[in-house]
């Protein structure tokens, strides 16, 4: 359906996307992972026509739409990650505004947005002023923005920053529906892992600039396969504990949380003495040390040094 070839931007001297290949099929959801600046926003706005890119094409249906984004503009919906909404409008008069940009009118427009409204569960507010919902009725009346004219493929940056989870769950389950009941092709960045895997077929991860891994959630999770993910928990990390990880040769990666110290480590390693040791050295006491499944969010460690949400 869609596909970014040799795709890069240039930004003065600094490329934001460099050399980006993807393909996304028809009827599925991916995702489009990487921490901030990584080039997620900039490969979005080259494929949906908005950013022409320095180097490379994005073809549609095997046509290129650098000189033609007509046929792609017609079919896209676009989730931005900043709401884009009138606040001192309805929730249906904002619906109707931008149901007449995409020439919507009359019976069928008054039917679009009674159908859009029962949707994003906001009926019985559609008389409401926008400027009195919370931030998670905001997110919502945002996708129903994008779902007007019935995209083939929407495009949902970030959808839940910021939101309680009873309206986080909500969009999750809705964007399932849309791709399952309406075949609905879906891309998806998000900061919180657990979206991820619950919605993606496949997923791209990208880092400065570059595409550094894709594939199926099984895939992406099967490059830590010669390796092993230890959790140590301790109520009081301290410096001298955390230091001597990072020192220790054999250890990959060190993310640190309040109470918790994330490893990875090859899988023929039997780390547990070390740490022991570089814990009494440290005089900490640990309260568990752990091997547990890879994960998604693992592999991203892995791969980027960062959290996804760093």
């Amino acid at each position: 359906m869609l596909e970014l070839i040799d795709l890069s931007k240039k930004f003065k001297q600094l490329y934001a996307v460099k050399n980006l290949n993807m393909f996304i099929e028809k009827g599925e959801i991916v995702g489009l992972l990487g921490p901030n600046g990584a080039g997620k926003s900039t490969a979005i706005s080259m494929l949906s026509s908005l950013v022409d890119p320095t180097t490379g094409d994005v073809r549609f249906h095997n046509k290129s739409i650098l000189k033609n984004p007509s046929p792609i503009r017609k079919i896209i919906g676009m989730v931005p990650q900043e709401i884009a909404l009138y606040t001192d409008l309805s929730a249906e008069e904002n619906l109707r505004f931008f149901g007449r940009i995409y020439r919507l009118k009359g019976a069928e427009l008054k039917q679009k947005i009674d159908e859009i409204l029962e949707l994003i569960g906001l009926t019985d507010r559609r008389k409401d002023i926008v400027k009195k919902f919370s931030g998670g009725m905001k997110r919502r009346l945002n996708i129903g923005v994008a779902l007007l004219h019935n995209p083939e493929l929407i495009i949902m940056d970030e959808p839940t920053v910021g939101i309680d989870p009873q309206s986080r769950n909500y969009i999750l389950e809705t964007v399932k529906r849309l791709n399952e009941e309406k075949q609905m092709t879906v891309i998806y960045t998000s900061h919180y892992m657990e979206e991820v895997e619950f919605l993606c077929d496949r997923i791209y991860i990208m880092d400065q600039g570059n595409l550094i891994a894709s594939g199926t959630k099984d895939e992406i999770k099967r490059i830590l396969s010669a390796e092993k993910t230890i959790v140590i928990k301790a109520d009081r990390l301290n410096d001298i504990f955390i230091e001597s990880l990072r020192q220790d040769p054999t250890i990959s990666s060190v993310t640190v949380e309040e109470k918790k110290v994330t490893i990875i480590v090859p899988k023929e390693i039997n780390i547990f003495p070390a740490v022991l040791k570089l814990a009494e050295e440290a005089k900490l006491e640990l309260n568990s040390v752990d091997i547990k499944t890879p994960t998604l969010e693992d592999v991203f460690l892995h791969l980027t040094g960062r959290a996804l949400r760093d």
